[in-house]
């Protein structure tokens, strides 16, 4: 069916961009599995949420049934924060290892770091080997960080060797990227995007919304994170114009295949 129609050009896995990050808060195996038997192809790692791990029974299990499917992980940014708090950062790296984790997830959103406190974890991080993203803007819905202090940490996050920045939007949509009323900062996402390549940044989008208009600004190979399992098919869609939201977009007469 579908030789039959032109669509976008999606870059193919493993990718540098156009990437789709998946939030597991409890996953069960069988559902992972299920879903992973269609669609593994369309998810580029996987996010174990928050602290979940600490809680999830058959961890082990879960993360080689990803592993199966060629598909990277991480902890939430939340466990790292946690390590801190605790001054547990320097056991940590062993505990990954053992676990099998791919990628390290830096980030700030609830606890308070200097600049060069997240950069030495960083480089800390990079430096054993590990794949680090690091994420800026807070958890809290009350704070609002300037568009000029976003791009800063962002460019020196990235200089440091994160090989990705994720630009903080919750599970929910309501804080960082996003006002309380799920409403883009847009005035935000373009400062980000006229100083950093937009290739180098996932946009954090758990709304079918927010989705659509990231896709409908920077194309269908734009990075999206905290996208549900059972979305991750849909969000596809969206990104070869194979949903109402971005079908004339990429499809209309005026539109550019």
């Amino acid at each position: 069916m579908k030789n039959l129609f032109e669509l976008p050009e999606r870059s193919p896995k493993p990718r540098p961009y156009g990437l789709t990050m998946v939030l597991d808060n409890g996953y069960g195996l069988d559902y992972i599995k299920d879903v992973l038997d269609l669609n593994a192809h369309l998810v580029d790692y996987v996010k174990i949420g928050w602290g979940t791990s600490i809680v999830t029974s058959k961890l082990e299990e879960k993360i080689a049934l990803y592993h199966s499917f060629d598909i990277p992980l991480s902890f939430g940014g939340t466990l790292f924060e946690l390590a801190v708090l605790q001054k547990k950062v320097d056991a940590l790296p062993d505990k990954l290892f053992e676990a099998k984790i791919d990628i390290v997830e830096i980030s700030d959103g609830s606890i308070e770091l200097t600049q060069k406190e997240k950069i030495g974890y960083i480089e800390k991080f990079t430096n054993l080997g590990f794949k680090v993203v690091s994420e800026v803007g807070s958890k809290d819905d009350n704070v609002v960080i300037s568009p000029k202090k976003w791009v800063e940490q962002m460019t020196r996050e990235l200089e440091a060797g994160a090989w990705k920045v994720i630009a903080e939007g919750r599970e929910s949509g309501t804080s960082g990227l996003y006002r309380k009323s799920h409403e883009i900062r847009t005035g935000l996402v373009e400062e980000i995007v006229d100083s950093l390549p937009i290739e180098k940044i996932i946009w954090e989008a758990p709304l079918k919304t927010h989705q659509a208009w990231f896709i409908k600004q920077f194309g269908c190979n734009v990075n999206l994170g905290n996208i549900a399992m059972d979305q991750v098919i849909a969000l596809e869609t969206l990104r070869l114009g194979l949903r109402s939201d971005t079908l004339t977009f990429f499809h209309g007469e005026e539109a550019i295949v």
